[in-house]
C-alpha cells in the first residue's frame, strides 16, 4: 500500500512534526508539506526520511498568511491516483482531505488558534487594532475548516483531551491513539544538577512562570529548550521578552540536535512544563523514558500521561509559587534517593512506545500487522 502524509510545514520541528516524520518512516510513506528545514530534520534523526519529503510550494513565515496559503495549497492537491491511503498529520493540511481518499486525520490539537485558544490569542498576543481582524479571520476559517473536515474518513487523535475538543467543536467521534515515542532510544544517567524544560516558545507554554519561579530558586538551575517560528512577530516578540527577563540561573537553547536532546533528558534532575491545557505533551513521556520525574499542570494531556506521586507531581491551578514549591518538594525526594523514580517512569513511558502507536494505527485503518 502506498501512503502519503500531509503536514502543513516542516521548518520548525516540534512534537507534531516528529509524529509526521515517524508516520513516514514506519509506513514507508511520502510526506507532502510546504516549507522544509532539511538541517533540522537531519539533526532530529530523520535523515532517512528526507528523500521522501516533497514541498508543494513555500509559504510566508508570518501568520496568518502562512496558514492561509497552506490551506489553499492543500485544497488544490490531488494525489488520489498516485497513493492508496492518505494521513493528514498537520492540522492546517486538513483541506487535503477534500480530494484525497481514503484518508485519516491524526489530530494533535483541532486548530487551537480557531477554537480552544482563540480568546487567549486575542487577549495576550494581539494589539487592540488586530483583534477585530483576527475575529473575522477566525470566523472565515472556522467555516472553511469545518467544511473540509466533512471529507475526513477516519478520525484519530492524540489524547482524550483532544478527543473532547473534537466532539465539542466538530461534533465528530475520534479514536484516541497516543503519539509515538522511541522509548528505547532514551536512557537514564545520574543527574548533573539542572532541571529541564522543552517546549515551543509561545505564550500558551507560560515560560515566564518558569523564569519567575527559578528567579527565587537561586540554588537550582533550569535549562529551557524551545524552538520558535522565526519571522512571526508574535513568537519573536515573546522570545525577546523571555530572554530579557531570564535570570542568571536559567539557560535558553533554541534548537538542539536529537543526540544532544536525549543527553539533556538523561542528565537532568527532573522535567518541568507549564503548558496551558496541553493537547497531550510528548515531552513528558520523553522525560519519563529517560527515567526522570515530571512536574506539570494538572490539566490537559498531562493528566493522562503523568501519575501524581509515582512519576512526578501534577499541580492544581498552577502558579509560580506552586511551581517553586513542587521543585523544592521533588528535589528533597531526589536528594534522598536519586533513582527513586527511574523504574516507574520508564515503565510508564513504555505504554506510549512507537510500536504501540504503529500497531494501533494499523488496526484503525485495517492494515495487516508487520
Amino acid at each position: 500500500m502506498k501512503v502519503a502524509v500531509f503536514h502543513h510545514f516542516l521548518d520548525n520541528i516540534g512534537g507534531a512534526e516528529m509524529v509526521s516524520l515517524t508516520f513516514a518512516r514506519e509506513f514507508d510513506a511520502d510526506i507532502y508539506t510546504t516549507n522544509i528545514d532539511e538541517g533540522k530534520i537531519k539533526k532530529m534523526g530523520f535523515a532517512d526520511v528526507l528523500p521522501r519529503i516533497h514541498s508543494i510550494g513555500k509559504t510566508p513565515r508570518k501568520a496568518p498568511f502562512r496558514h492561509q496559503l497552506v490551506l489553499w495549497k492543500f485544497r488544490k492537491l490531488n494525489l488520489k491516483n498516485k497513493y492508496d491511503f492518505f494521513i493528514i498529520s498537520g492540522d492546517w493540511a486538513i483541506s487535503g482531505a477534500v480530494k484525497n481518499h481514503p484518508n485519516l486525520w491524526y489530530i494533535h490539537g483541532p486548530l487551537n488558534e480557531l477554537w480552544e485558544f482563540k480568546d487567549y490569542v486575542s487577549q495576550n498576543m494581539l494589539s487592540w487594532w488586530q483583534r477585530p481582524i483576527f475575529e473575522m479571520w477566525v470566523c472565515m476559517n472556522r467555516f472553511l475548516t469545518g467544511k473540509y473536515a466533512k471529507f475526513v474518513d477516519i478520525w484519530v487523535c492524540n489524547s482524550e483531551n483532544t478527543r473532547s475538543r473534537i466532539k465539542k467543536f466538530y461534533n465528530a467521534e475520534a479514536k484516541v491513539i497516543y503519539p509515538p515515542i522511541e522509548t528505547k532510544k532514551h536512557f537514564y544517567a545520574p543527574h548533573k544538577n539542572y532541571w529541564l524544560s522543552v517546549n515551543r516558545i509561545s505564550r500558551p507554554k507560560r515560560i515566564e512562570m518558569q523564569l519567575e519561579a527559578f528567579r527565587g530558586l537561586r540554588d537550582e538551575k533550569l535549562v529551557i529548550v524551545g524552538s520558535y517560528e522565526k519571522g512571526a512577530s508574535q513568537f519573536e516578540g515573546y522570545r525577546k521578552e523571555i530572554e530579557k527577563m531570564k535570570p542568571a540561573n536559567v539557560e535558553i537553547l533554541h534548537f538542539v540536535a536529537d543526540e544532544d536532546m536525549k543527553k539533556l533528558y538523561a542528565e537532568c534532575k527532573g522535567f518541568i512544563t507549564t503548558s496551558k491545557n496541553e493537547d497531550f505533551g510528548m515531552n513528558a513521556i520523553e522525560a519519563m523514558a529517560s527515567g526522570k520525574p515530571v512536574i506539570a499542570p494538572n490539566e490537559g494531556g498531562y493528566k493522562e500521561s503523568v501519575i501524581h506521586g509515582e512519576t512526578g507531581i501534577l499541580i492544581d491551578s498552577i502558579t509560580l509559587q506552586k511551581l517553586a514549591g513542587a521543585v523544592g518538594e521533588l528535589r528533597k525526594r531526589i536528594d534522598m534517593n536519586p533513582e527513586r523514580f527511574t523504574t516507574q517512569c520508564q515503565e510508564r513511558a513504555k505504554m506510549f512506545d512507537t510500536k504501540e502507536f504503529v500497531k494501533k494505527i494499523r488496526e484503525a485503518v485495517n492494515l495487516p500487522q508487520n
